[in-house]
């Protein structure tokens, strides 16, 4: 009999997560509390601290990324479009002198 997989939500993660942060309770405490491994905990925490900076970015930083990476995949399309272009437009050529080789 399979077991389901509990699922927490965002703001639960977070709470226990600013929790571990503040250190004013110990791991193990907050863990026994919650019934979660101290090693979740842990991973919530981490995740926390990575994604903080991006809390605080400019928003019109992040328009501009991506922005950016949009122009960088046109630029790309446009240059796989041209390289086909190229060998489509030598295909009759080379067809044409292998017709007059012979």
């Amino acid at each position: 009999m399979k077991r389901e997989r509990k699922r927490y939500t965002s703001e639960y993660k977070a709470r226990l997560a600013l929790e571990v942060v503040k250190e004013q309770r110990t791991l193990n405490e907050i863990a026994s509390e919650s019934a979660l491994h101290r090693t979740q905990l842990l991973q919530w925490k981490k995740q926390l601290l990575e994604s903080l900076p991006s809390v605080f970015a400019d928003k019109r930083c992040k328009a501009q990324k991506e922005q950016e990476e949009h122009e960088a995949h046109l630029y790309q399309a446009i240059g796989q479009l041209k390289v086909e272009l190229d060998c489509a437009q030598r295909a009759p050529e080379k067809k044409a002198g292998l017709l007059d080789r012979r």
